[in-house]
């Protein structure tokens, strides 16, 4: 796979071959066993399900959390809102642990039993963005989409990184602050572990610094409302996205603003139910099970239950 990876200039090469090593069409190249994270658990089934900014290829992603989410929340439609796999992170330094790979199996099974999986590639992900209009494994690549919730309403789907103006006018920039980025979730990992070891709750310093810095919350308002207002100017009745690592469900001047977090720091999900209400699920850990302190030690953060806030 990192030689697929590395060779891969897919904005060049039109076929979508590498790309389809990563994601493999007919399902011939899904061999790897994902162990226990193979079959469904008993939980709740959704209609659908909204995930992003996993960061895959990072020591930050946490993995196991999220296969045991998947594991436990079957859907009829799964929406992967970008930064999946953390492109400018493998280019610096290879990293693809087993449980990643996972990940990538349990989609591609997830899609072969019926669920509809639509990805839409973001900035850290960018290189999916040569494959638009191809689908690989069952999963449907998109610039962007629309989905239409159980109670009618239109929801444009996309990732946001088109409505940040560091992004768009100074790239070195983005790519200074995610360095400075993975150096804070570095730290947050070896906290992480000494607070497990101390039986206390995981805590994300990264997110604690976010809130904190007036900075911060600017930019995160200011995104917020941008990606709002385009939503609204398209004649949507509301839009999920991804990119700053914030969840977030609010109605912003009319219209409904969601966005799902991320599996690197909140471990968040946004679910439809089946009569069209949103929820915004928070995938929380046990502090006192020994899985938690097994996980936290090896800097991964666990699996837990769930908690959420609807509309």
């Amino acid at each position: 796979m990192r030689t697929a990876f590395d060779s891969a200039n897919p904005l060049a090469d039109g076929r979508g071959a590498v790309w389809s090593k990563l994601l493999p069409s007919d399902g011939s190249a899904d061999t790897d066993n994902d162990g226990a994270h193979d079959s469904e658990g008993e939980g709740q089934r959704y209609r659908t399900i909204f995930i992003s900014d996993l960061h895959l290829g990072t020591p930050g992603c946490q993995a196991a959390a999220l296969l045991d989410f998947l594991k436990t929340h079957p859907s009829d439609y799964l929406y992967l809102v970008g930064d999946i796999i953390d492109g400018w992170q493998l280019r610096r330094k290879w990293y693809w642990p087993q449980l990643h790979n996972d990940v990538v199996q349990k989609l591609l099974r997830r899609a072969r039993k019926g669920c509809q999986i639509v990805y839409v590639p973001g900035n850290h992900d960018e290189f999916a963005r040569g494959f638009i209009g191809h689908s690989f494994g069952g999963i449907e690549v998109v610039q962007e989409t629309v989905h239409t919730t159980a109670d009618g309403r239109r929801l444009w789907v996309v990732h946001g990184d088109y409505f940040d103006g560091v992004i768009q006018c100074a790239k070195w920039l983005a790519y200074l602050g995610d360095n400075l980025y993975e150096f804070t979730l570095r730290m947050n990992r070896h906290l992480n572990s000494l607070r497990a070891r101390l039986g206390l709750p995981y805590w994300s310093l990264s997110a604690y610094l976010k809130h904190k810095v007036k900075l911060a919350l600017n930019y995160v308002m200011d995104f917020e409302v941008a990606v709002a207002h385009e939503a609204r100017k398209l004649g949507h009745h509301g839009v999920v996205c991804g990119h700053i690592h914030r969840a977030e469900m609010r109605t912003i001047d009319g219209t409904l603003y969601c966005n799902d977090g991320d599996w690197v720091e909140s471990r968040t999900a946004l679910v439809e139910h089946f009569d069209g209400r949103l929820e915004l699920i928070h995938w929380q850990a046990d502090p006192s099970s020994l899985e938690y302190r097994q996980q936290a030690a090896a800097h991964v953060a666990p699996a837990g239950r769930a908690a959420g806030v609807a509309v």
